[in-house]
């Protein structure tokens, strides 16, 4: 799935300078998503620049693209400060997941998918089944990723994807964090089985049913997790 939406306005950067950003965006939100900038931490444009080997005009602009995913603050001579994600953020992101995904299959299964398509999302809950057979969850978390990315990109809606993968950029840690604290997911690669076999069958209410359900217990599990956890905000 393609990272958030472009900064409006990238189009009309030279095309050195609109790539330099776009890297230092990539790179910056990688720091993000992997823990090595964790909720709370600060750094400069300078510290950012060097760290990246790269001049702060465009670590400028990728700190303004990541605020305007909602992943950071900027603070006057503070340069970014990563923003932290609490449980009630949560539930807000799974509410809207829920609908933005369940309206991606149901409109996937009325369009009707190639079989080419079909066989790439059964190949991704089949990983998901290997991960599990050799405990790798972090490979299983990978495929299940892969999955909806790739059944939100059939939905040929350019908007609906982009909003969904700034949702996923901003759900990651969470996500991350208790990969291992939750249930083996066995019973969510049966679901995604499920939703691929309503697709293929032309069925878009059941697709959308199911993958709304699927949602609603897999954000569920989360905040509960979160809250049992006592983690108010990571």
């Amino acid at each position: 799935m393609p990272s958030g939406s472009a900064a409006f306005g990238d189009a009309t950067l030279p095309a050195d300078r609109q790539s330099q950003a776009e890297l230092a965006y990539e790179k910056l939100k990688q720091l993000l998503l992997d823990g090595t900038l964790p909720a709370g931490a600060q750094m400069l444009e300078q510290e950012a620049a060097e760290r990246l080997n790269m001049s702060r005009t465009p670590v400028r602009e990728a700190m303004v693209r990541l605020r305007q995913e909602g992943m950071v603050e900027i603070r006057p001579r503070h340069g970014m400060r990563v923003l932290p994600i609490s449980a009630t953020d949560m539930a807000e992101i799974y509410e809207v997941l829920t609908a933005l995904e369940g309206a991606a299959a149901e409109a996937v299964a009325r369009r009707g998918v190639p079989t080419r398509q079909l066989s790439v999302l059964r190949g991704a809950v089949r990983d998901m089944d290997r991960a599990l057979e050799r405990d790798d969850l972090s490979a299983w978390a990978e495929a299940d990723e892969r999955f909806h990315s790739h059944l939100v990109e059939l939905s040929g809606n350019q908007r609906l994807i982009q909003m969904v993968a700034q949702l996923w950029d901003q759900a990651h840690r969470a996500r991350m964090l208790t990969l291992r604290l939750r249930p083996r997911p066995t019973n969510s690669n049966r679901e995604h089985e499920a939703l691929v076999e309503a697709m293929a069958a032309g069925k878009p209410e059941l697709a959308r049913q199911i993958h709304e359900d699927h949602r609603r217990r897999a954000g569920t599990m989360l905040i509960e997790l979160l809250e049992r956890l006592g983690l108010t905000q990571i």
